[in-house]
This record gives C-alpha cells, sequence and structure tokens, in this order.
C-alpha cells in the first residue's frame, strides 16, 4: 500500500481505516493511525499533487 512501491495514491491515505496500535518501525506502514493523521492534516492544509506525495514520504519517515 504504498504510493512509488505499490497499491494506495498518496491522496487516498487520509481516507483509510487506522489500524488499532500503531507497531512504529522505522518506516511507517501506510495503515499507521500517525501516518493517516498526518496526512489528514496535510490535505486540509491544501497540499495536493505531487506535494501530498512528498508529504506522505515524510510522514512515514518518522
Amino acid at each position: 500500500m504504498l504510493t512509488d512501491v505499490g497499491k494506495v495514491k498518496a491522496s487516498k491515505v487520509s481516507s483509510l481505516k487506522p489500524k488499532k496500535k500503531c507497531c512504529r518501525k522505522k518506516t511507517r506502514c501506510v495503515k499507521c493511525p500517525v501516518v493517516i493523521m498526518r496526512m489528514k492534516k496535510c490535505e486540509a492544509a491544501g497540499i495536493c499533487g505531487k506535494d501530498l506525495k512528498k508529504a506522505l514520504k515524510q510522514a512515514r519517515a518518522a
């Protein structure tokens, strides 16, 4: 469920249902509640397109 490597687009990440508990690995998974929360904040700020992909990459790198 990644943008570059996989299946879900960056614009769809904020609408996913988060996992119950965060795994806190070095690269967070797309369904991690933290990643979904950060992507919702980005969309609320009006980020779209390539900038949204960059935001997803940054949110997962935490």
